[in-house]
């Protein structure tokens, strides 16, 4: 259950799975600061991207703490301010929503833990902290080293096809945002600016997007990966799509 604490300009949402209502309003603001959990000693590594991803041991899983930053000649002039509409329409508690509408749709996503939002006047600033998926590497990394198999491919196709059947368009989805873990579980991540959508004419831009990932990375890093693949990947999507409407 996502349960929200608001304190003057500051709200913050919370999964009472993984944080109590007692821990949010005793460390408040504290909960987002990667300095707070440094001198906890518990953060458990990071990631450079778009600024750094923190990773915090907490009680019950290992958590994944970003800060929304922009990108682009716009994010060196702007780094981290967006228009403020209203709290739901902030880009934390956005992502943090969808994330927990996708599980109930049984699609492999990081489980929801909290998000924040601070207003400065007409803008706002965010964070995201949701779940570090343990023991698992995106694709360019799997397919720098070896190609994968036909099964594995079909299994992402028919996690992308469950993220469609619950009508979410995923508007960056490339081959470092899908991740295999040890067990060759697939996951996607990264669904900052994603969203619902009615109908079905946005779900093959996602999909032709994929591919272009695949093929710009091949040229790129020169990945394990011919484009006679992208069938089984396929394949799996419509089975997917296929099974739910029986």
């Amino acid at each position: 259950m996502i349960r929200s604490l608001q304190c003057n300009r500051t709200m913050i949402w919370y999964n009472e799975q993984y944080l109590t209502q007692e821990t949010v309003n005793t460390l408040g603001e504290q909960l987002f600061s990667s300095d707070y959990w440094q001198s906890q000693d518990k953060i458990v590594g990071s990631a450079s991207g778009r600024g750094t991803t923190w990773f915090i041991q907490l009680p019950q899983i290992q958590a994944a703490l970003r800060h929304y930053r922009r990108g682009g000649l716009f994010g060196k002039l702007v780094a981290d301010s967006y228009w403020f509409q209203s709290w739901q329409q902030t880009r934390g508690v956005q992502e943090l929503m969808l994330l927990e509408h996708l599980r109930t749709f049984g699609v492999n996503v990081p489980r929801p833990v909290a998000a924040r939002a601070i207003r400065c006047g007409v803008t706002y600033r965010a964070d995201l902290m949701s779940e570090r998926i343990p023991n698992a590497q995106d694709l360019v990394a799997r397919l720098v080293n070896a190609p994968l198999s036909a099964a594995d491919y079909h299994a992402i196709g028919a996690q992308i096809g469950q993220m469609h059947r619950a009508n979410v368009d995923h508007t960056d989805l490339n081959i470092h945002n899908i991740l295999l873990d040890t067990n060759n579980t697939v996951w996607i991540i990264d669904f900052d600016k994603c969203s619902q959508r009615e109908g079905q004419h946005w779900q093959p831009r996602n999909l032709e997007r994929l591919k272009r990932s695949f093929i710009k990375e091949q040229k790129r890093c020169n990945i394990h990966w011919h484009e006679s693949e992208f069938k089984a990947l396929l394949e799996g999507y419509r089975n997917a799509l296929t099974n739910s409407s029986d």
